[in-house]
């Protein structure tokens, strides 16, 4: 994670009777992907783009008859840069979820038949990603999610994808496999299976980006080749590719599609419990390896007991 050393403050005040005023201001901010600190301070990495348009709003402020200061600032006592940087993936990341919400209607309600609509609310929906993915200034990891339900969208007009060959485990072994930060219940569950079934001494690590990591396998990530493939998750695209049998697999995977896709195509719920026991754990501070590691014990008794 890059945190910047150098950031912008917006404070302001307006007249209580300027509440249009006010809400606009707010949308604005909104737009621009400022993070609220105070009710009147707004925060922005420090770039010149930023400064420009904290600016501009400040002078509208000053236009309604407020106050507005900018300020430059290389720290903020009692919020790490670190601190900063998460909250503004916690933004995004509720910026993202609404996305996908959209995105799992759309793919519901076309699923069958596409609708007259279906390419303008596509490309809607797209437009949207883009316009969330330009206050995205952190990268945050619910952006591959966006990106795959976009592609999945996509496919629903050119049909399904051929089987591709099957890969043997033991060309596998003992390799770096890459995925996101923050993994949940497809990440997770994939990395237990790859531990499980394919690569026992597998090491994992977590980025954003594959091209810094080409020695890496990723995988849950967007175009890559183990990740989510027509309406199969990543989990599913694993135990495909490496040709797993084991029934007790098999019904899991069905669990961590309906969890992580949320379609109800196979109408379990065992997985959604796990899922949002990862969530806690992620909100509760736990690192990603801390999250892999209790995932997959978690993992380990649902396959136990399936097998009995």
């Amino acid at each position: 994670m890059i945190v910047p050393n150098k950031w912008i403050l917006l404070l302001y005040g307006l007249p209580t009777k300027k509440s249009a005023a006010r809400v606009n201001l707010w949308r604005q901010l909104k737009k621009c992907g400022a993070l609220a600190l105070k009710t009147s301070a707004y925060l922005l990495p420090g770039k010149p783009e930023h400064h420009e348009r904290l600016q501009w709003l400040a002078q509208q402020v000053r236009d309604d008859g407020g106050e507005a200061t900018i300020i430059h600032v290389t720290e903020i006592e009692g919020l790490s840069g670190e601190n900063i940087v998460r909250q503004f993936n916690e933004a995004r990341a509720t910026d993202y979820a609404a996305l996908l919400n959209a995105l799992n209607e759309l793919i519901a309600q076309n699923k069958k038949r596409l609708g007259e609509s279906f390419t303008a609310d596509l490309e809607k929906l797209t437009r949207h990603f883009e316009e969330i993915r330009k206050i995205d200034f952190f990268d945050c990891s619910r952006a591959q999610d966006a990106q795959m339900l976009l592609k999945r969208a996509a496919g629903l007009r050119g049909g399904k994808s051929k089987n591709a060959p099957s890969l043997a485990a033991k060309k596998f072994t003992g390799k770096t496999w890459l995925t996101r930060p923050r993994p949940e219940i497809d990440r997770v569950g994939s990395a237990w299976l790859i531990r499980k079934f394919i690569d026992p001494k597998a090491r994992f690590i977590f980025s954003t980006d594959p091209a810094k990591h080409r020695d890496a396998i990723p995988y849950d990530m967007f175009e890559v080749e183990f990740s989510h493939h027509g309406d199969d998750c990543t989990f599913e695209t694993l135990v495909k590719r490496f040709g797993i049998s084991d029934k007790a697999v098999l019904k899991i995977a069905e669990m961590v599609h309906d969890a992580d896709l949320e379609d109800g195509k196979f109408q379990t719920t065992e997985c959604a419990g796990i899922d949002q026991v990862l969530k806690g754990w992620a909100k509760g501070g736990l690192d990603d390896e801390e999250l892999l590691k209790r995932g997959g014990e978690c993992f380990d008794a649902l396959y136990q007991q399936l097998r009995k």
